[in-house]
């Protein structure tokens, strides 16, 4: 089983190759869309706790967990913002 370092240390290694094509030029590459802006509205809006945010189809979609009125038990919410 590997160590955190020697994981840590491969990660890092991994992460420093560059990305060439076929002709030998870099190519530039978006790993995932950011969906950071759409969670921070959303949790704004509901006063809720972020559970997840992902990109998907053009939208995020972002989860968060309403905390219920009174007794009644919290609630979990997903919303689609156009990105």
């Amino acid at each position: 089983m590997a160590t955190p370092i020697l994981t840590s240390i491969a990660a890092a290694g991994i992460a420093a190759l560059p990305l060439m094509n076929a002709g030998g030029a870099f190519d530039v590459v978006q790993v995932a869309n950011d969906c950071a802006a759409a969670a921070r509205q959303v949790v704004a809006q509901t006063g809720g706790q972020l559970l997840s945010a992902q990109p998907r189809n053009g939208t995020c979609v972002v989860t968060v967990l309403v905390p219920g009125k009174g007794s009644e038990r919290p609630r979990k919410v997903t919303v689609r913002v156009p990105m």
